[in-house]
């Protein structure tokens, strides 16, 4: 008679965690190591709640000045960055005027991104799209004030419900329902198009996108990851593992994306993900090499790959709590329902 096989918990984690670490190589160890420290259910901070943010009820617990600033850099012939030294925003520039991807948050966009804009010898005005990539207040932070300064407003309709569902959540940062991206949608302006894709998980409604951009005349792919950390927002182990099941099929559904496009370039929406800040240092002194934000299809494959292992290890702890295993330190079943 067959028996079901025993499963090594701790040697299948450790095998995906494997997985994970082979893949990032040197080039995305920042990637890994904030993955791998995740706790399987996720951080509390960015469950759904009606509360508003302590930075919002409290302004002295906004963070300092020199823990979030970086400085505006133009990137590529038609790319700027605006964002911080963790979280980012990036300037399209277009034939027909800007399109924002991210706004970091409420206390820092116009400073960073307005401002940015301004140093680099440009005017926010010229801003017509605003895209973002998920409904976290480190990315749609600045949304509201640029709807009001006339920007046009893009996100996944899924996050658009959540803007809506938790006033509290979002004030001083919500914009009123705007337009609806699409899974392979286009964002065209001027002579500019992002294509947005659907990669859920992160949040219901995460978007990624690809697009061009331009190094010294020459045509690259770049990738763009919206959504980063695994946050499961279930209490029980079973809802768990879906909510990772979805995660990891966005991450093959993007790097699929990319592939298409034979994307060399891999932009995160956090700056220490992808070292935006160490790379924008290198352009100046790269002479006749080769761009350091231009790590090749294999690598921007293996970003994706990281992600993916990540988070499966991550499941295989929810598997086994699902089992009636519990993971040394976890609450118990009951009480994670």
């Amino acid at each position: 008679m067959q028996t079901d096989r025993v499963r090594n918990w701790d040697e299948e984690v450790v095998e995906a965690l494997r997985a994970a670490k082979d893949a990032a190589g040197f080039e995305h160890v920042g990637l890994l190591s904030g993955l791998s420290l995740m706790a399987v259910f996720g951080d509390k901070a960015n469950q759904p709640t009606n509360e508003p943010p302590r930075f919002v009820r409290d302004p002295s617990a906004v963070p300092a000045r020199d823990v979030w600033y970086a400085d505006a850099a133009q990137v590529f012939d038609n790319l700027y960055f605006v964002g911080g030294k963790i979280h980012s925003a990036w300037a399209l520039k277009t034939s027909d005027g800007f399109i924002l991807i991210d706004t970091i948050y409420p206390y820092n966009s116009e400073e960073l991104i307005v401002g940015g804009m301004q140093r680099l010898g440009f005017d926010a005005s010229d801003i017509k799209y605003v895209i973002i990539s998920h409904a976290h207040a480190d990315h749609i932070g600045g949304a509201e004030m640029f709807q009001n300064r006339g920007q046009r407003v893009v996100m996944d309709p899924r996050d658009w419900d959540l803007v809506e569902q938790f006033p509290n959540r979002y004030l001083t940062m919500a914009p009123r329902r705007d337009l609806e991206a699409t899974d392979g949608g286009q964002l065209t302006l001027g002579d500019t198009t992002i294509s947005t894709w659907q990669t859920p998980g992160h949040t219901a409604g995460t978007l990624s996108y690809t697009f061009t951009v331009f190094d010294h005349g020459r045509p690259i792919n770049v990738v763009y990851s919206g959504g980063t950390g695994f946050l499961v927002a279930d209490s029980t182990p079973e809802g768990g593992i879906e909510n990772l099941q979805t995660y990891i099929d966005s991450q093959k559904h993007i790097a699929a994306k990319a592939a298409d496009v034979n994307a060399t370039v891999v932009l995160s929406n956090h700056s220490v993900h992808d070292n935006a800040i160490n790379r924008i240092k290198m352009i100046p002194g790269r002479g006749d090499g080769p761009h350091p934000f231009e790590v090749g299809a294999d690598m921007v494959q293996r970003y994706f790959l990281v992600m993916e292992y990540c988070a499966r290890a991550a499941q295989i702890k929810l598997e086994r709590c699902a089992s009636g295993q519990l993971l040394p330190g976890s609450p118990s079943r009951s009480a994670i329902r």
